[in-house]
């Protein structure tokens, strides 16, 4: 515990106050991801719904963003300790100099859908037809590119397209920023996430022309398995203040374990959502995508092998992405790891 409560405690001890007396307070933890809602972050909202946080003797405070660049922006500078964010936007940072380390993995498989307005159907048929077009990407930042940025230039590259012929726009990620960009014809297209595009899919304001769950989109991308969304803090946390850490991997682990076992009905019912459109987008999705998340938080070898791959593609084979091993920024010791 912080060392100004451990002088009150040893204070009231003095005072002939005991544990069974004097309850300790609980540890304030400060964590920022893209939300509310998104389903590749999903379990840092379930985490204090079911009490996983209280039961680590901690309490979450957590500030959405409108993307993974801005997570880390908060983690760096020192607005929050902790971050959840796709891990290649957090290797974008790292060959930035920032000292970002990875605790735990979030998502088992990633999860991006390329959507385009439904007003473009017939007009655009493949993704080189959105040369010129105005694309939606998530929040990056000065020093960190989002995965979903990424992604996006490595699918028009496939196609023939070069970044630079098409407009990157940000679009957050949440429901009000991504669908009023699409509404109102800011974008014509989005590098998108769920429960969103099913939802504006389903309101027939969008259709797909990449998925990452499709095998003929993964077909396209070298190292397409790899990890997203993942927990991160700073080296001098890690160092600093390790019991936290810990404790931090432990509540993510804890509600990890929660989710396998519930249905989505439950984990969304958990969430008290009242909005009846996202309800069922939110279900529809956790029953869509079963292997979106880690069962046990555990780092696996081999896809930090395709996150390197992917990363390093993505980045044009820079000498930085290049010289950058996921080793010296993945820190497994209390999340474990399997091949």
């Amino acid at each position: 515990m912080p060392f100004r409560r451990k002088q009150v405690f040893a204070f009231l001890l003095l005072l002939g106050l005991t544990t069974a007396t004097v309850a300790e307070p609980l540890t304030r933890l400060a964590i920022s991801f893209p939300g509310p809602r998104n389903i590749s972050y999903l379990p840092l909202d379930v985490a204090p719904k079911i009490g996983a946080d209280r039961a680590e003797g901690a309490q979450l405070e957590i500030l959405h963003t409108g993307g993974g660049a801005v997570a880390l922006g908060n983690l760096l500078n020192r607005n929050v300790d902790f971050a959840v964010a796709g891990l290649p936007a957090a290797m974008s940072q790292r060959t930035n100099g920032d000292r970002v380390v990875a605790i735990a993995p979030v998502n088992d498989a990633p999860l991006f859908i390329l959507m385009v307005r439904a007003d473009l159907k017939g007009k655009v048929k493949r993704i080189a037809d959105l040369k010129g077009k105005v694309v939606g990407v998530n929040t990056s930042s000065l020093t960190s590119k989002t995965t979903s940025q990424q992604l996006a230039e490595l699918l028009l590259r496939s196609d023939g397209v070069a970044p630079e012929q098409v407009r990157l726009l940000a679009a957050g990620q949440s429901w009000p920023e991504q669908s009023s960009l699409l509404e109102q014809g800011v974008v014509d297209a989005i590098m998108g996430d769920e429960p969103f595009a099913s939802r504006l899919r389903e309101a027939g304001k969008v259709f797909f022309l990449a998925d990452l769950s499709d095998p003929r989109t993964t077909q396209r991308i070298r190292g397409a398995n790899f990890l997203h969304a993942a927990l991160e803090t700073r080296e001098e946390t890690l160092k600093q203040h390790p019991g936290e850490v810990a404790r931090m991997v432990r509540i993510l682990k804890r509600t990890l374990a929660w989710m396998a076992s519930h249905t989505p009905e439950q984990i969304v019912d958990v969430l008290a959502v009242t909005d009846a459109e996202e309800r069922k987008a939110l279900i529809t999705s956790l029953r869509r995508y079963p292997r979106l998340y880690s069962k046990d938080g555990r780092f696996s070898s081999r896809q930090l092998k395709e996150t390197e791959t992917f990363f390093q593609t993505t980045s044009g084979n820079a000498p930085s992405a290049r010289a950058l091993r996921l080793d010296d920024m993945v820190v497994d010791t209390w999340s474990g790891r399997k091949p």
